[in-house]
């Protein structure tokens, strides 16, 4: 008798789990109709979702002082991406304001851009705490993101044709984007890639810098003639700006919206 109350408790107990976790996973806004979603429902989606997670990058210290300070003046000095100097501290922002991927919104921002915490470089990237700062990495071109940017009446976002993947890295120190603009998402696009097991990296077709009252907002667009499917499970996307150097996982599983894969 003693031993079939445990099982029953066991039992029991898994049971409410499971409930539990069926609730949690209807709450979810991604699991819910759009019209039912509220402001914190479209907030969560573009910041805590299968499609935007943050990531702290690590700061590549392989530069040399002097090379670092070869991309610019004032107080901070700069820091050197393949040659073209990336601003640091007690230097102006850059290059052109506005754009999208060509066609799109002119002024086109982000929504949420700048740096997600309040933090401000001093330098190389670093925070006022001394670390990097914290980055939002957003599948931008994904159905549920699209719909979210709707429901906060966004009407900076990117624009993303039907051809192209884009992922967005909202956060970075606006100082530190100092080069000729088409010269520096050159550079981007050179340091970038989605990683897939047993595949060849996937490198992005293009890179816009979208620029910002809040600062920038930094697009990787890879085309979709190359297909990421659910049988590929896990994208890795890997990049490196300035001397910021960042890889976060997104699992394709997760990336289902309303019973289709959203990328």
């Amino acid at each position: 008798m003693f031993h079939t109350r445990i099982v029953l408790v066991i039992v029991t107990a898994g049971v409410f789990s499971l409930m539990a976790e069926d609730q949690a996973s209807a709450d979810r806004p991604w699991n819910k109709p759009v019209p039912a979603w509220t402001a914190d429902d479209a907030h969560q989606v573009m910041t805590d979702s299968p499609w935007a997670k943050t990531t702290t990058p690590t700061m590549d210290r392989s530069a040399s002082e002097g090379q670092r300070r070869s991309g610019g003046g004032g107080r901070g000095g700069g820091v050197n991406i393949g040659g073209i100097g990336v601003g640091l501290p007690g230097i102006g922002g850059m290059g052109r304001r506005g754009g999208g991927y060509p066609g799109g919104n002119p002024g086109g921002g982000y929504p949420g851009g700048g740096n997600p915490r309040g933090n401000y470089p001093d330098s190389g990237g670093r925070t006022e705490s001394g670390g990097p700062p914290t980055l939002t990495l957003r599948w931008e071109s994904a159905l549920p993101v699209r719909e979210a940017e709707l429901k906060e009446r966004d009407v900076d976002a990117p624009t993303v044709d039907e051809n192209h993947y884009a992922i967005a890295v909202i956060g970075v120190p606006g100082n530190m984007l100092k080069a000729e603009t088409r010269a520096l998402e050159g550079e981007l696009k050179k340091q970038a890639a989605l990683k897939r097991d047993g595949k060849k990296d996937f490198k992005p077709s293009s890179v816009q810098i979208l620029q910002r009252d809040d600062g920038p907002v930094i697009v990787y667009f890879f085309a979709r003639s190359t297909e990421i499917s659910k049988s590929d499970r896990r994208v890795e996307f890997e990049a490196q700006i300035g001397r910021l150097k960042f890889s976060e996982p997104f699992y394709i599983e997760d990336m289902v919206y309303d019973g289709k894969l959203a990328l």
